[in-house]
């Protein structure tokens, strides 16, 4: 039976009430940030990697009193694209740049925006914060645990608004689900299980070859020990390999992960398993195209199965489903959807996707110093169940994690991956 629309509008109010209130008291969340101190409110941007990014740049020409004033990317024909389509939209000509580090030294720049490979998100927002500048980084924010909590660090000393790119944090309709998730919809909720299916092909046998000429391969690589290029690695594939990327789990696990962690109202998983492997082709890539991640809360459970290569539509699995006493509720897309312990439709709920809602909020609280919605040590709780993951991959190690010292216990092997290695002069500092 569908419940009514007036108990639903009731329950909006009451839950968003709610929702401020616990966002503005949340006992995890520390420091205070600083509010734009511009008469004007008008924000000036950067744009830092400029594939993902090239929709940071759109969805900011969209906002309001926002000037998007720097591209950057380090392959010059990218930059070229994005000036180009800036200027389209009849807003003035940006500047274009290989090398972020020139935003930084602007001083009229308030924020940069970073979607660039994972080896290089936590290291650009540690600088950016460290030149006073507000930081929206795409997920899953850092390459390695240490850098998780380097990243949160670094945001709390500069007092600077950090958000992540996981943007269903600001969705209506999946903040209601989650709302309604804490208020007892399906009863007690301990267990969620989450999937991605995709149909990936090879990413075959790269070959030593020259650099491209229009790209600077050397700060493609910044902060990673030099490895020399191959013709298969940028711009994408970089993702299947532990140097610069984290597999499909931190490629997009991150997203249903920081739902169900959010949905069970946990922190930190205690035991993490994550077991597969590299089953469908014979090539470069390292991490693994088919593998289920566990993970135990102590009382609540996550689950996340990952099939890189195989599609399995006809499975037709959500893309996360929680558990509870009464029943289940199941996210997908942009909405959810409320069923009863026989598994009979209870209530369909849709909203508005997309990116440029999540982008506005990081810009209001640049304006506000309120904190956004997915606020930098949140996205990096999610993000470190992905690199806790992984070590328990790369291992093949039952990970056992204190969430009271926020380290692995027992493992000197798991420990090693703990943080990476930096080329000489690139280890972020605070």
């Amino acid at each position: 039976m569908m419940k009514s629309d007036l108990s639903r509008r009731q329950f909006i109010q009451k839950s968003a009430l709610t929702t401020a209130t616990l966002a503005s008291t949340s006992p995890f969340i520390e420091g205070k940030m600083k509010a734009q101190d511009k008469s004007s409110n008008r924000i000036r941007v950067g744009v830092m990697g400029l594939s993902r990014g090239m929709s940071h740049v759109r969805n900011a020409l969209k906002s309001s009193n926002v000037e998007v004033a720097y591209v950057c990317d380090v392959d010059q024909e990218r930059i070229n694209r994005a000036v180009s389509v800036v200027e389209k939209k009849n807003a003035p000509k940006p500047k274009g740049v290989r090398d972020f580090r020139k935003i930084l030294d602007d001083k009229d720049v308030d924020a940069i925006m970073i979607a660039t490979c994972n080896h290089w998100h936590a290291p650009a927002t540690i600088l950016a914060c460290s030149a006073g500048k507000n930081v929206y980084v795409e997920k899953p924010g850092s390459h390695n645990p240490q850098e998780a909590l380097w990243m949160v660090q670094a945001a709390r000393k500069h007092q600077r608004v950090v958000q992540m790119g996981n943007q269903r944090r600001t969705w209506p309709a999946i903040r209601e689900a989650m709302a309604r998730l804490h208020s007892g919809v399906i009863g007690e909720t301990t267990f969620a299980r989450c999937w991605y299916d995709n149909a990936r092909g090879s990413i075959g046998r790269g070959k030593k070859a020259p650099v491209p000429p229009h790209l600077n391969y050397d700060l493609w690589q910044g902060p990673a020990p030099r490895k020399e290029y191959k013709d298969n690695l940028v711009h994408y594939n970089w993702h299947w390999h532990w140097h610069w990327g984290n597999g499909e789990l931190g490629n997009n696990g991150i997203h249903a992960l920081d739902l169900a962690r959010w949905g069970l109202n946990v922190d930190y998983a205690e035991k993490i398993t994550y077991n597969g492997g590299r089953y469908h082709y014979l090539d470069d890539q390292e991490t693994p195209d088919t593998a289920i991640a566990t993970y135990d809360f102590g009382g609540k459970g996550i689950a996340w199965d990952g099939s890189s290569c195989h599609p399995r539509r006809e499975e037709k699995h959500d893309f996360v489903r929680f558990y509870g006493s009464k029943g289940s509720l199941a996210i997908n897309g942009s909405g959810y959807e409320v069923f009863d312990l026989d598994g009979t439709s209870l209530e369909k709920h849709t909203g508005e996707g997309g990116d440029k809602g999540h982008i506005d909020n990081f810009f209001e609280c640049i304006r506000s110093g309120k904190r956004p919605n997915a606020e930098i040590e949140i996205g990096q709780k999610s993000t470190l169940m992905c690199h806790l993951g992984n070590i328990a991959y790369r291992t093949g190690q039952t990970i056992h994690f204190s969430p009271e010292t926020k380290q692995i216990m027992n493992s000197p092997e798991a420990d090693k991956l703990w943080e990476r290695d930096y080329e000489a002069g690139w280890k972020p500092v605070i």
